[in-house]
């Protein structure tokens, strides 16, 4: 018989664990926030990363990891920033509930627990923003807890091993469950990066490198020749389009007029260029039909071109119109005002704001076509 796999029920989790750490011990990512072999992970460091890495790979998260920790070495630091600064370090990165959610976390975890996180994943899961995948990843990177975290790259691992031609998002249950049988006493951080690992780096979602596979013996999808195939994916519904007009003013000395959004919904709490409500039209809406949701009343041209974002749930449209407007005159904002009814920031200083990246690319619409 294969090691680890069982003619009557199929792959067998516990005989593949030597197999897949001896390979993971051989080839493991070598990543910002992973401590070398024999180091106790930091707590801090496994969280970070986890939060940061949601629906962002690991390419892009690798640098905004390194700028916090230099900003803010521990949890108590980070729950001592203003969220302002949390939100303007995050802001690129994209889901920016998990920058607020973060802020939040380490608040509750300098008040409530003096800086340092629980190990259980029922106790990680009262925190603010950890859900059951970061919980457990946490319990089992950080704390050597006997769980499993299930990633898209372990769900393809499971898919492909069980041979599930149950669809996604269906198939999660069941990948769960099979992930589950990994669970062990024997270096339980180590076999959930190792099943991560391997996703990455030979299960792949396309030309996956079966005959480098440490578990290929096993797997009932190479065996069917139906590896590439699977994890099978229920077709996406057709995002929608929203549409509207993003309104961007100067002063005479050039700086731009920033509002913060409401804190709750999407981009809360960020800096935005003010803009028309985003709505489902056909097209653009006309610059006369939405001018008076602009917030000064000056006389606004309506640039060449639009800006083009997707976020999750939909596709937004954006016209960008310009105006030249003196600060504290009538219908304009006071420079003095807060955030949230006008901020006059000089264009030199855009930077320094949480401005997300739909709005910075309604700043380069608008310098490039002004």
């Amino acid at each position: 018989m294969t090691a680890g796999y069982d003619a009557a029920c199929g792959p067998d989790a516990a005989g593949l664990i030597p197999g897949l750490l001896a390979w993971y011990d051989r080839n493991r990512r070598h990543l910002p926030w992973r401590t070398p072999p024999g180091r106790r992970p930091d707590p801090y460091h496994v969280w970070l990363s986890e939060i940061m890495l949601q629906q962002t790979t690991v390419v892009a998260v690798a640098p905004y990891f390194r700028d916090f920790l230099a900003r803010w070495p521990t949890v108590a630091d980070l729950a001592a920033a203003p969220l302002e600064d949390v939100l303007q370090a995050w802001a690129g990165l994209g889901y920016y509930a998990r920058a607020r959610n973060l802020h939040a976390c380490a608040r509750t975890l300098a008040a409530a627990h003096g800086g340092r996180f629980p190990e259980t994943e029922a106790a990680l899961r009262q925190l603010p923003g950890i859900g059951a995948y970061t919980a457990a990843a946490i319990a089992a990177i950080a704390f050597d807890r006997p769980t499993v975290a299930v990633d898209g790259n372990v769900e393809r691992v499971m898919a492909r091993l069980h041979a599930v031609e149950t669809p996604l998002p269906a198939a999660k249950p069941a990948l769960k469950r099979h992930a589950a049988a990994f669970v062990s006493d024997q270096r339980p951080g180590d076999v959930t990066q190792a099943l991560m690992d391997l996703g990455d780096a030979i299960c792949t979602p396309r030309k996956p490198k079966c005959l480098l596979c440490p578990v290929s013996e096993a797997c009932a999808a190479w065996r069917l020749g139906r590896a590439e195939a699977l994890p099978a994916k229920a077709a996406k519904a057709e995002r929608p389009t929203r549409r509207g007009i993003a309104f961007f003013a100067t002063d005479p000395g050039g700086a731009v007029l920033l509002r913060r959004r409401p804190a709750d919904g999407l981009l809360g709490a960020m800096m935005e260029v003010p803009s028309s409500p985003w709505i489902e039209v056909p097209a653009l809406p006309a610059l006369a039909d939405v001018v008076l949701e602009a917030p000064v009343a000056a006389d606004w041209r309506l640039l060449p071109g639009r800006v083009s974002h997707t976020f999750t749930h939909f596709q937004l449209e954006l016209g960008v119109a310009v105006a030249r407007c003196a600060p504290g005159a009538d219908g304009c904002a006071d420079p003095r005002a807060e955030p949230a009814a006008g901020l006059w920031v000089p264009v030199d200083r855009l930077g320094d704001q949480a401005l997300p990246t739909v709005m910075r690319k309604i700043v380069r619409h608008a310098l490039a076509h002004s």
